[in-house]
């Protein structure tokens, strides 16, 4: 005996043909057959069941109408469906744009660092944005005025692309032991789903609880990680612009820059003295005045020192009409110390990454300076002539103490040269030259011409993506030099934002939603996904006449 399958209507590709509209008044709603007259189903999408539903029920009624008035009459029931459709979808765009508009001005209150007052239902949504950045950055991966600690955790990584995104804000009211920091950064990071294994690198501010050898946050970071990756390769680094900083400090100028934040004080520290002193430079149609100076924003000191340079004229002058002359400025050695502080800063401050390239800059300059020669430092050449007996020569021993520094804190660049090599010129570095589980597939890249036009033509950050599958150890290597080394400007810009929101007028902000509003405010290539967000949330719009057009 035979068993015959039993048949599926989902299976048989049935499809709505359109002459059913006008031969039977049917149409297609959501893959149903819809009756236009009485507004029923029809179970099968089948032309006999349709036929059979308006012969039965309809027939005597509409069989007389042909042509154009049946054509007429079909249009008209089409329109009353359509319009008895759109009451409910109206509704719902109502209903999405409230709560899209809501979201969206929330993220322009996040953004513009405006108080809560602009409503509790505004805040609750910039909450939620706020999640749902958090949501992403998992699927990729300073003391306030209330006298709390604040410590910003930044995460950069690699995928498809570059990401480098301000992670979390974590209030530290309690001690802030190494123990404490620790803690708090093995939280964030446990809170976005991290993989330890993956961890390449940390950066740090050089902090005593942070890089302590014996139970600093690096140690115990580098002991968790390394537990993770089996042993493997974990590198720690100095904020490169601190130990820029660090080592501008070891040059000993402090009876230069003692002088020069006393005299900016004196001069930005209170109101009246300030506008008259902008007076004076408006007088000498001089535009740009004195910016402040912060030890925390280590860049800020050059900007300093140059405009102080460049107007001693008129700084000499009005100090001196407020009783208080600065006599350093009317001694040629000072000025000529001051000069060289603007020179060598502005050369630190143009530093970038470029180590190797700065050091043996260094080692010119050095030799330079000891033949008496200041020609890459204009401000001193400029001040020298004016000088009696001027001297270059002294600054021969700032030079090799600098380059020292240099050595002494940029240790770790040296160790990772090699990797660096090979990152930045695949097709020249040597196969010799290179760990030994790489040089094979060196050796077939450089011999593989696609990929050498390909390398001409894109970025370094772009031509390691079309390397994989088929070399897999130096895209990894890739990823890894990516991703160990962040920009200032995130850092900078968390700092400004949490001043700006921080203030005594808004001394109640929690420390949850300080974090929230710098998520939003600071994020750099993620953005909240409003459009998920309302279709997980509906809201019903009270007064609204939905059925007006």
């Amino acid at each position: 005996m035979s068993l015959s399958k039993k048949r599926k209507v989902d299976t048989e590709c049935r499809i709505f043909q359109e002459k059913w509209t006008s031969s039977y008044m049917f149409t297609e709603v959501n893959g149903k057959p819809v009756c236009l007259v009485c507004m029923q189903q029809v179970s099968v999408l089948k032309e006999y069941n349709i036929r059979c539903h308006y012969e039965t029920q309809h027939g005597e009624k509409y069989n007389s109408l042909h042509g154009e008035l049946r054509k007429q009459k079909v249009n008209e029931m089409l329109v009353g469906l359509r319009k008895q459709q759109s009451v409910f979808t109206r509704s719902r765009e109502v209903s999405d744009a409230a709560v899209k508009a809501s979201y969206v001005i929330a993220s322009q209150v996040a953004l513009a660092s405006k108080p809560y007052s602009e409503g509790e239902f505004v805040k609750n949504c910039m909450l939620e944005q706020s999640a749902d950045l958090d949501s992403q950055l998992k699927r990729k991966v300073d003391t306030g005025i209330t006298d709390v600690t604040q410590l910003a955790i930044f995460i950069r990584g690699v995928d498809d692309t570059v990401t480098e995104e301000f992670l979390e804000l974590v209030p530290m009211t309690d001690t802030t032991t190494a123990e404490d920091i620790f803690r708090s950064v093995v939280g964030a990071l446990d809170r976005v789903g991290a993989d330890w294994s993956h961890a390449e690198s940390l950066a740090t501010d050089g902090a005593p609880s942070m890089i302590g050898k014996k139970a600093g946050v690096v140690t115990k970071f580098r002991e968790k990680v390394q537990a993770a990756n089996r042993g493997g390769d974990f590198w720690t680094f100095h904020c490169i612009l601190h130990q820029e900083a660090l080592c501008c400090k070891s040059l000993k100028m402090d009876h230069v820059m003692e002088v020069v934040i006393r005299t900016v004080n004196f001069i930005r520290g209170r109101g009246l003295n300030h506008r008259q002193f902008d007076s004076l430079l408006s007088d000498c149609n001089i535009t740009h005045g004195l910016p402040y100076h912060t030890e925390v924003r280590w860049l800020s000191r050059g900007a300093l020192l140059k405009r102080f340079f460049d107007l001693r004229g008129e700084i000499g002058q009005f100090m001196e009409k407020k009783g208080k002359p600065v006599k350093e400025l009317q001694c040629p050695l000072w000025l000529q110390d001051l000069a060289f502080m603007v020179d060598i800063t502005e050369h630190l401050n143009n530093l970038n990454r470029i180590i190797h390239a700065f050091k043996l800059k260094l080692t010119l300059w050095e030799t330079q300076i000891a033949s008496g020669d200041p020609a890459h430092f204009p401000c001193l050449r400029d001040v020298c002539p004016a000088s009696v007996n001027p001297d270059v020569k002294q600054y021969k021993d700032k030079m090799i103490g600098l380059l020292r520094e240099f050595e002494k804190r940029f240790q770790v660049f040296s160790e990772l040269e090699t990797g660096f090599a090979v990152f930045r010129s695949p097709f020249t570095v040597r196969a010799s030259d290179v760990p030994v589980d790489m040089q094979l597939e060196i050796i077939d890249l450089q011999c593989d011409v696609e990929f050498k036009d390909k390398f001409a033509s894109v970025g370094l950050d772009t031509f390691y993506k079309y390397l994989l599958p088929r070399y897999p150890k130096l895209t990894a290597l890739a990823a890894k030099m990516l991703s160990m080394f962040g920009t200032t400007y995130l850092c900078e810009q968390v700092f400004s934002l949490m001043t700006i929101n921080k203030t005594k007028l808004r001394s109640k902000l929690t420390h949850k939603h300080l974090n929230e509003i710098l998520k939003l405010a600071a994020t750099q290539d993620m953005m909240p996904d409003i459009d998920a967000l309302v279709q997980a949330k509906r809201c019903q719009v009270s007064g609204a006449n939905t059925e007006q057009n």
